[in-house]
């Protein structure tokens, strides 16, 4: 028995899982994608990439609260939020929100998005001017994972 794909040109292929692949190993994937991601969006939107943070911190220095994400391709990503338990319903986080999306306006970028679950903090950020535009089901078992984006700028 022969392999149709090598008679149309197509190279026999080898298919590896890796597991907790190394940086090196996922290297070539991620250059293969960035290479054609310049050729469709240009060099200017590719490089137009920064990431940001926001702390709030006690007195003592201690952080008690803070924001970060990634701003790329026009939007802020938030990665992660998060308000020490005994300084949450202060304001923190509404201020700490508020001051990563006026950074991203300053850079140019018109809107956020962010993922979150029923059992995390999806009703403040919902107050907080965002819509789901997504959902899925079971991640975690028993839970709902949110998709949700807010415009930063109006047209």
């Amino acid at each position: 028995m022969y392999d149709s794909r090598e008679e149309l040109g197509v190279p026999s292929l080898k298919y590896e899982t890796v597991f907790d692949p190394s940086q090196k190993s996922l290297a070539p994937i991620d250059q293969g994608l960035h290479e054609f991601n310049v050729a469709q969006l240009g060099q200017k939107i590719i490089d137009n990439y920064h990431e940001v943070m926001v702390v709030a911190r006690d007195g003592d220095g201690t952080v008690v609260g803070g924001v970060y994400g990634e701003m790329f391709w026009d939007w802020l990503h938030i990665n992660t939020m998060w308000v020490a338990e005994d300084h949450q319903g202060h304001g923190i986080g509404t201020r700490l929100l508020k001051q990563i999306e006026k950074a991203a306006v300053s850079k140019g970028f018109y809107g956020s998005h962010l993922e979150t679950t029923d059992f995390q903090a999806l009703g403040f950020y919902l107050k907080n001017g965002y819509e789901v535009f997504g959902e899925l089901e079971g991640k975690p078992a028993g839970s709902t994972w949110y998709y949700i984006k807010k415009k930063l700028v109006q047209e």
